[in-house]
């Protein structure tokens, strides 16, 4: 074969599924239809894209949260830990911290003692990002890593048996798996036949920077209108018009400056004139959803896998928990540790995730409409927003940190994104997991230094915690997922450890360690 793994598509999805492949050694090509990233219909929008609490978990565990500091827009920083956001007398200060079908959220609402944020440790942070810069860091890193990217090429066609042989539009490709990261229209997806079912669209919005020639005509921020909605800002020249008149006729026809202008007039009710577009592109509230993220060789990530409108922002940071989730897996069964039916847990853990945000969003274009009921519904949410509770609620959903896999019986921890655990020496549980394997952490009761020992499949980990822990060990697995916690020897470690890594430990930890160590 050419190489293992082909990934259709350079997007932050599919490079950063070719960073954690290129992390495990396993040779991967990515190939891209587009020659130039920096194309204006791909930065045109409302700024950068925001990167939630559970993406931000994903960076900082590879060791990227500096990185992308340098690459951010805007850093928002970590909250403050403890802190309930008690309510002055005269109401809450303001801090936008996210929306939700354009009713704002106010972070000083928000209960950040809560242990879902406070256990985040770094990653409690978000940020947001323009796509192009976004891309260039994770391609610098699939770079370093040994990823190869080649732009200007486009699948064309596949077959698939023992493996998988790839028509492009530069030749012929051999791998042992393909994954289409190819975007909403992906004909990685079309070709191997996917079922993709889900509703159909009902608006056509426009994403646009422009120079306004008469700016003071627009209200700022979010306007619901009897005739859609639009939103002037964040910043000058960015605009979002959004009419209920079904999809648009040509997704891919050029947005010229009449048709963003006489948009925007009737949605706003003014005459305001545009006097040059910069960028537009256009989109719409398609929400499909494939049935299965595999079939045989072929698997999807992203955008390829789900599609739904971009209201929440919840797109990118989907699909960068699948690459998350499906990167160790794949690799896992290519070198042979685990059989194929591993990847069948990717459709299982993802699967879920992906329908409830296809739900979030399809909730919030319903509040949208211009219509009584809509209004109805959306001055009812707006009171649940504006409560403690109703903020705390709709933060957790926005940040992702409500998410967590049924990985059958055991503790409740098992399932959950590990608690970023702070260690006697300074050192935090995310850091351990920068290499792409498992970790086994035996918590001990004194320890000045924690203690790690090198495994092909795994880490080995003794160390003191800074604060009490429910359990005496934690196996977390590559994703940062835990995949079994107990005190006691005998209780389900052994059954995790072939399950998830391949590995035949015996019955108890202390065998485990004796045998690794």
């Amino acid at each position: 074969m050419d190489c293992d793994v082909v990934i259709a598509g350079a997007g932050p999805v599919g490079l950063f599924l070719a960073c954690e492949l290129g992390l495990a050694g396993v040779r991967t090509v990515v190939l891209e239809r587009l020659s130039d990233p920096n194309l204006p219909t791909r930065v045109a929008g409302l700024g950068g894209r925001g990167l939630n609490i559970a993406s931000m978990e994903a960076f900082y565990r590879r060791g990227l949260m500096d990185e992308l500091r340098d690459s951010a827009e805007m850093w928002f920083g970590k909250p403050e830990e403890g802190r309930s956001a008690p309510a002055p007398a005269a109401g809450p200060q303001f801090r936008f911290a996210g929306h939700f079908a354009g009713i704002m959220l106010n972070g000083s609402l928000i209960d950040y003692s809560n242990a879902e944020f406070v256990e985040k440790g770094p990653a409690a942070a978000g940020c947001l990002i323009d796509l192009v810069s976004l891309e260039k860091m994770l391609a610098r890193r699939a770079g370093d890593l040994g990823v190869s990217i080649r732009r200007g090429v486009s699948v064309t066609a596949f077959s698939q048996a023992d493996d998988v042989t790839i028509d492009t539009s530069d030749g012929v490709v051999r791998a042992g798996w393909l994954v289409g990261c190819d975007g909403g229209r992906s004909t990685v997806r079309k070709a191997a036949g996917f079922a993709f079912p889900g509703t159909p669209p009902e608006i056509t919005a426009y994403s646009a920077m422009v120079e306004i020639a008469d700016p003071g005509v627009l209200k700022p921020g979010w306007n619901r209108t009897p005739t859609g909605l639009y939103v002037n800002g964040p910043g000058p020249n960015r605009v979002l018009v959004v009419e209920f008149r079904g999809p648009p006729a040509d997704r891919d026809a050029p947005v010229t400056t009449e048709e963003l202008q006489t948009s925007l007039r009737h949605v706003s009710g003014t005459e305001v004139t545009i006097a040059r577009v910069f960028a537009a592109s256009r989109f719409t509230d398609n929400a499909r959803q494939a049935t299965s993220y595999r079939a045989g060789r072929v698997l999807l990530a992203g955008d390829a896998a789900h599609v739904h409108s971009p209201f929440g922002g919840q797109g990118m940071n989907l699909g960068l928990g699948d690459a998350m989730n499906l990167g160790w897996k794949l690799a896992s069964v290519i070198k042979g540790w685990t059989s194929e039916d591993l990847l069948d847990t990717y459709t299982a853990e993802r699967h879920p995730i992906g329908a409830w945000a296809l739900e979030w969003t399809r909730a919030q274009v319903a509040l949208m409409r211009p219509e009584p009921h809509a209004r109805a519904m959306g001055e009812i949410t707006r009171d649940l927003i504006e409560t403690r509770t109703g903020a705390t609620y709709f933060a957790k959903r926005i940040a992702g940190v409500w998410q967590r896999y049924d990985l059958g019986p055991g503790h409740p921890l098992v399932g959950r994104s590990a608690p970023d655990l702070a260690f006697q020496d300074g050192t935090r549980l995310g850091t351990y997991l920068q290499p792409g394997r498992a970790v086994l952490f035996r918590f001990v009761d004194s320890s000045n230094h924690a203690v790690v020992e090198e495994h092909e499949r795994f880490r080995l980990v003794h160390a003191q915690c800074v604060d009490a822990t429910p359990v005496r060990a934690l196996l977390i697995r590559p994703d940062g997922f835990i995949a079994w916690a107990g005190d006691e020897d005998g209780d389900g470690s052994a059954t995790a450890f072939r399950k998830w890594l391949g590995v035949d430990v015996g019955k108890s930890l202390d065998m485990i360690a004796a045998r690794y160590s």
